[in-house]
């Protein structure tokens, strides 16, 4: 027991410390806007006047882009692009899953406007297929990051075990799991996860100076 109050208190100082990490950068990103003169209006970003057409004469044009480009780029392109199918399935299937299951089983669901941030097409300096590209990319690990939160949701109700060796990078939610091998507490600490989701646990944390998805 003494261990695991070692770990709560060592947890609760990095959740402390995460949210200062987060204030912070919110603090940063202000700084930011105001540096390169935007704002975000219901979502929406605005740039004050002049700084987009001072973008565009940053922007180097599609042909002289794509002659700039390796061959081997533009060969590879097609596999990139054709990965916007599993990533749309994938998509489609957590989104229906979360809105049949998560209700069945009482979790909260998870935003997808929150994860899924698109607002890089709207700076000018970018090209056509810069831009695309940048879409894209959002809406890929964007993606991930909402399918993650809802598998990682998903986990915390049925099976709630931290594994018998840690993985490079767990979900934030595998801090507070049961310990491997720990039997006499399963049953009841099952129940208190579980619990959890209806103290307000399973719920998005509020996006950090970002504007909505598209």
């Amino acid at each position: 027991m003494n261990e695991r109050h070692r770990i709560d208190e060592i947890i609760e100082r990095l959740h402390a410390v995460q949210q200062e990490l987060h204030e912070e950068l919110d603090r940063l990103l202000e700084e930011k806007r105001e540096q390169f003169r935007y704002s975000l209006r219901r979502g929406r970003v605005v740039f004050e006047s002049g700084v987009k057409r001072w973008h565009r004469e940053h922007r180097t044009g599609i042909w002289r882009f794509l002659g700039k480009a390796p061959v081997t780029y533009i060969l590879s392109a097609p596999i990139i692009y054709a990965m916007i199918v599993p990533l749309a399935l994938l998509d489609l299937s957590v989104t229906l899953y979360q809105h049949i299951c998560f209700r069945i089983y009482g979790i909260p669901r998870v935003s997808r406007r929150a994860y899924l941030v698109i607002d890089r097409h709207e700076l000018a300096y970018l090209n056509a297929i810069e831009k695309f590209n940048c879409v894209y990319c959002g809406y890929g690990n964007g993606l991930i990051e909402y399918a993650r939160e809802i598998t990682a949701r998903t986990e915390q109700y049925w099976c709630p075990i931290k594994h018998a060796r840690r993985t490079p990078d767990p979900h934030h939610r595998m801090q507070r799991f049961l310990d491997y091998g720990d039997a006499a507490t399963w049953r009841e600490g099952l129940q208190a996860l579980r619990k959890e989701f209806g103290k307000g646990a399973g719920e998005d944390p509020a996006p950090h100076g970002s504007s909505s998805a598209e």
